[in-house]
């Protein structure tokens, strides 16, 4: 079949939905595209995408790809992200549409994701960002979380931060490249960068160095968690609300 392959990079307010990958129960994003693309294209079945994102969880860069009959893809490129907003939900955008080569893989080709996560850290929450961001109303020791984050950096198995899944993962080992903290006001920002992520690491870390602000923990109790590769010893997980997939890297082809 002769066809083209196009990279979609999608952006998302997860509330509604019971995350991004097609369930059996309850709406998800990937089918809502899915419905978007086939209204365009009729003979798009699936679209395959570069992370799966929990039920709540939102994102700014999600990646797919999409193969595309070439005899079905009549309108100019730049125009695409358009159509396919026009059949999606207001909670649910196609930022970009790029043509890519057919060996291209959402998955498979990408190098590393960053992930953010937003705590408001103020006595009453903003109403503003009631759906994205966990509210945090105690006082929090915020140099000693930042200082906190360093001992996260490197390649570690980081089994203790991350949730049972319903299937055994084998390999827990991952390299976190940029693990930051950054307040604004009440308004915490963490950082999250590496070359994968376990099933709710994100969560697992962020709620962990939250309760170190409270004083709950120490920085040396978090080389006692990683040496322990069990997820009962460290803290608890973030709620889904505040974690965001803001951007997934990819390297640069050769010509």
């Amino acid at each position: 079949m002769d066809s083209i392959k196009l990279k979609l990079t999608i952006a998302y307010d997860g509330t509604a939905y019971q995350g991004w990958q097609t369930q059996k129960v309850g709406a998800c994003v990937q089918q809502k595209v899915e419905q978007a693309v086939a209204r365009l294209f009729p003979s798009v079945k699936r679209i395959y995408s570069s992370s799966r994102t929990d039920t709540g969880v939102h994102a700014l860069g999600m990646v797919a790809d999409v193969e595309i009959p070439r005899a079905e893809f009549r309108m100019p490129l730049r125009k695409a992200p358009l159509a396919l907003n026009a059949f999606l939900p207001e909670d649910i955008r196609v930022l970009s549409v790029k043509r890519v080569p057919a060996s291209f893989n959402a998955r498979f080709d990408a190098s590393g994701k960053q992930y953010r996560y937003f705590v408001w850290n103020g006595p009453v929450m903003n109403p503003l960002l009631r759906t994205q961001a966990w509210h945090v109303p105690t006082k929090l020791d915020v140099p000693t979380m930042r200082a906190a984050t360093r001992r996260l950096l490197g390649r570690h198995d980081f089994r203790s931060f991350a949730a049972t899944h319903t299937y055994e993962i084998k390999d827990t080992v991952r390299t976190l490249t940029r693990c930051d903290l950054r307040r604004s006001g009440p308004l915490l920002t963490f950082i999250l960068e590496g070359d994968g992520f376990l099933y709710k690491m994100c969560r697992g870390i962020v709620g962990t160095l939250v309760q170190l602000g409270r004083g709950q923990w120490t920085e040396a109790d978090l080389n006692r968690m990683l040496a322990a590769k069990d997820r009962r010893v460290a803290g608890v997980t973030a709620p889904a609300r505040g974690l965001v997939l803001w951007r997934v890297f990819y390297r640069k082809r050769g010509k």
